[in-house]
């Protein structure tokens, strides 16, 4: 069931995102070559608490997962495309990499959802351009998340931006209903055609997420349960906002 966002909420997610992006920003300037991903965990669980919030994903058990997601931020390197888990088997960032670091804020109960994709030091052509085409597919998806359009036409933009780029969404993964959970309807698959798909109606607040890789698209679950790669290791990029359907323009909600 689709949930309306009252006035008074949206106020609590336009605070709590604001926090959301300054924390994540604070991760970001923590990627470097000889980093270790357990970093980000350990230091988003501290700002998120010396803010009064709480770590949305942090024992967070999605639907069908065996087990409830053991860390505060999801930290995916290279191939893996969302959900890699930074304090099990922690990682170290080298040259080259790209890592995204997604994050899940609850602010006064309510919950906002925001990721990035980031360079390693100096990257190849194709890996940076891989991350600026995912970040163009964002804000194509936001700007296509207007009141009285349609699921569909998000969908559509994402993928226009992909193919325009040369990239392929990958398969399977999407965005969705955020704010009184970390996963609500609807559904927002990042492909579509125009004016299909529910209507976007004022009040409604989505996780529009575009995830892009340089590969076929096709994916796999790792043996931890929750880390989703492409299967043929092809690297892939991944941004998210939280954004409010208002009756004129769409809203991020996760901005500084």
């Amino acid at each position: 069931m689709i949930t309306y966002k009252t006035p008074e909420d949206i106020e609590i997610l336009k605070e709590g995102g604001k926090r959301h992006a300054d924390i994540l920003g604070v991760l970001v300037s923590l990627v470097f070559p000889g980093q270790s991903t357990n970093v980000f965990n350990g230091r988003a669980l501290k700002l998120i608490h010396d803010s009064g919030d709480v770590p949305a994903f942090l024992r967070y058990r999605p639907e069908g997962a065996k087990r409830p997601y053991p860390a505060a931020v999801c930290v995916s390197l290279n191939e893996e495309i969302v959900h890699g888990i930074p304090n099990e088997n922690p990682k170290i960032l080298k040259e080259g990499d790209i890592v995204t670091l997604d994050l899940g804020l609850r602010h006064r109960g309510l919950v906002t959802d925001m990721a990035v994709t980031v360079p390693v030091g100096e990257v190849s052509a194709k890996d940076q351009l891989l991350i600026e085409a995912t970040e163009a597919a964002l804000s194509a998806g936001v700007v296509a998340a207007q009141c009285g359009f349609y699921i569909g036409d998000i969908g559509f933009a994402i993928e226009s931006v992909a193919k325009k780029y040369g990239f392929k969404v990958v398969e399977g993964l999407a965005g969705h209903g955020v704010g009184y959970e970390v996963h609500e309807d609807p559904y927002v698959p990042n492909t579509g055609k125009p004016g299909r798909g529910e209507e976007l109606k004022l009040g409604m607040v989505l996780a529009i997420e575009p995830m892009l890789t340089s590969g076929s698209g096709q994916i796999y679950l790792c043996n931890d349960g929750f880390t989703f790669s492409t299967k043929d290791k092809a690297k892939s990029a991944h941004f998210e906002h939280t954004v409010l359907i208002t009756d004129s323009e769409p809203v991020v909600l996760t901005k500084s």
